[in-house]
């Protein structure tokens, strides 16, 4: 590859061609302050926020967009640029709703971090904020106009990666806003609520809806059993937020914390994990095996979910009927729970950790309830369990290990790589193939179903019968593969759709800043505690699973795994794409 000359404030630095001056600048430990620009998105160039000074131009450049040339000589620190940068911020100051104490985003706001930087205290200009209605009308989301600042990351979000086009703009010059189609709310379009759009929005314009006092309240009421479940993909993200190496493990730190919290117990998620590819894998094998609608394709992931019932509402026979891991624990935890606890379903009070801003939404579904009860009643993303624990005075970093409590507390390596694209298909491989087989896979890391590909297939043989699979992760890869579906060539039996790219590690709800290779990292270390941290491996070997079908639920697809875990899924409205909530 070619390579390029060029100096920056002086500092001589080589680079391979293409390379961007703000990239660049990093490789000799100077930051370039931005605002729309995103590691994993397009180069949009439209906040100027990251203007720099290039010898010989008469105007500055944007240096997110621009390459570097031989002989390149680039100044960032002169007057000319900062009172460029600083004026741009100001700008951006003044028509933004600047309540910074009542923000969700306060501490880890970009443009708060650029004020300071830039010792901006109070803006001289008229201030001109966009008064618009705050849209907090469904479970998951809450977008504050007040407080967008047009970078557009949110929208290359919602269309180019996720395919859903749910935010886009509207007007021009100073009426120009993000907004959704015909201004409505989000609960009433085709929105997934899958939060991904959450996870770039580098101020508190889109954020997920805080409950964090909701389950404060909760703990504090004596009346109330307070249970909560752990997913899998919060134990290698949760330290994100406390500053601690990306994909560090603090599974351990984590159940601490929670005990500090006052949950009366601490579940993990895994559990139920593993009872999921227990059902789901019968099915798989019951559909092959009697002409059943295929290809089967995953249930776990909410924002999924939404996604096929909203705009391919036709095909929703191919989805495997089996709730979420979240749903089947909040289930279990009012019946199988209450009843071998011996309290009343509606004394107990079950809140779930996830990373995923869809599974608010996911709760509150109208068919999500037993015993005339919620199965989960509240949901805290990774980011809001962050805020408990930093509000309570609680030092993570410093925390012993702790285990998780029983019954739910016995989880498996397959049941720990929910979290990353591939792993429901891999832990469903390799429970299918041992009771199809007799005996178990030649090698229990399906490395076809591995990586951040964004459409993985492989075959697997099963007693001579080749079964084709595929993986998907983020919406805009689901459609492709809903689309093969739809014109009758799709080869697979059985497809993994995960709405988030990289999986749950990169849902919604997870520490902000959170980008591919933060993923990659998160996944990697998922594989770690797969490999090294647990004593079983597959689902159909955890005990605690095999304890609960001898004692209460009988046996995998029968009644009573039918009425507790298993559902069916409806068609959205397409005028206001509702679906029925409690």
């Amino acid at each position: 590859m070619k390579e390029i000359k060029l100096s920056i404030n002086n500092q001589k630095i080589v680079v391979p061609a293409g390379t961007t001056i703000l990239e660049a600048a990093k490789e000799v430990g100077v930051h370039i302050p931005t605002l729309c620009y995103h590691p994993d998105q397009a180069i949009k160039a439209n906040c100027r926020v990251c203007v720099v000074e290039v010898k010989g131009s008469r105007k500055l450049s944007a240096a997110c967009s621009t390459p570097v040339w031989e002989g390149m000589e680039v100044i960032t620190t002169s007057k000319k640029v900062l009172d460029s940068q600083k004026g741009v911020v100001e700008l951006l100051i003044a028509s933004h709703n600047q309540d910074c104490l009542n923000c969700q985003r306060n501490g880890t706001c970009e443009l708060q971090n650029l004020a300071e930087r830039f010792n901006i205290g109070k803006t001289n200009l008229d201030i001109d904020i966009l008064t618009l209605p705050i849209d907090d009308g469904n479970p998951s989301i809450v977008r504050d106009p007040s407080k967008c600042i047009k970078c557009n990351r949110c929208v290359e979000t919602c269309s180019k990666t996720q395919g859903v086009d749910v935010l886009t703009h509207a007007h021009r010059s100073d009426q120009y806003i993000i907004s959704t189609p015909y201004n409505l709310p989000l609960g009433s379009t085709l929105c997934t609520f899958c939060g991904q759009c959450s996870a770039v929005c580098p101020v508190g314009a889109i954020v997920e809806k805080d409950n964090t006092e909701q389950v404060f309240e909760a703990i504090e009421n004596q009346k109330k059993h307070v249970i909560c479940q752990v997913a899998p993909a919060i134990r290698t993200a949760l330290g994100d937020a406390f500053g601690l190496d990306d994909g560090a493990i603090v599974t351990g730190q984590m159940v601490n914390a929670l005990k500090q919290l006052g949950f009366d117990k601490v579940f993990d998620t895994n559990f139920t994990a593993d009872l999921t590819i227990i059902e789901e894998g019968n099915e798989l094998i019951d559909r092959i095996t009697n002409g059943g609608t295929l290809p089967m394709i995953t249930s776990c992931s909410p924002g999924w979910i939404n996604y096929v019932e909203g705009k391919y509402d036709h095909l929703l026979d191919h989805l495997s009927t089996c709730k979420s891991p979240q749903q089947m624990f909040g289930a279990l935890s009012k019946s199988y729970y209450a009843e071998k606890m011996g309290i009343d379903p509606k004394d107990i009070c079950t809140v779930s950790i996830m990373p995923c801003t869809a599974k608010k939404f996911e709760a509150q579904r109208d068919e999500m309830n037993t015993n005339g009860v919620r199965d989960v009643d509240v949901v805290l993303t990774t980011r809001e369990l962050a805020k408990m624990i930093k509000m309570t005075g609680i030092d993570f970093e410093v925390l012993q290990e702790k285990e998780f409590d029983s019954p739910f507390g016995i989880g498996t390596g397959a049941a720990v790589i929910f979290g990353a694209t591939g792993g429901v298909m891999e832990a469903a491989l390799r429970t299918v193939y041992e009771v199809v087989v007799g005996e178990p896979m030649p090698s229990i890391d399906f490395e076809p179903a591995r990586g951040l590909q964004g459409i993985k297939e492989a075959d697997v043989d099963l007693n001579g019968t080749v079964v084709k699979v595929a993986v998907a992760h983020g919406l805009s890869n689901a459609k492709i593969v809903m689309d093969m579906i739809d014109k009758g060539e799709c080869p697979y039996a059985f497809i993994e759709i995960m709405a988030c790219p990289g999986g749950c590690v990169g849902g919604g709800g997870q520490p902000i800043n959170t980008t591919m290779a933060t993923k990659s990292k998160r996944i990697e270390s998922t594989y770690k505690i797969d490999k090294e941290k647990l004593q079983y491996r597959k689902s159909h070997e955890n005990p605690a699973i095999n304890k609960l079908y001898e004692e209460y639920l009988e046996k995998p697809l029968g009644h009573k795994s039918h009425e507790l875990l298993h559902t069916h899924y409806h068609p959205r409205d397409k005028k206001i794409g509702n679906i029925k909530l409690k």
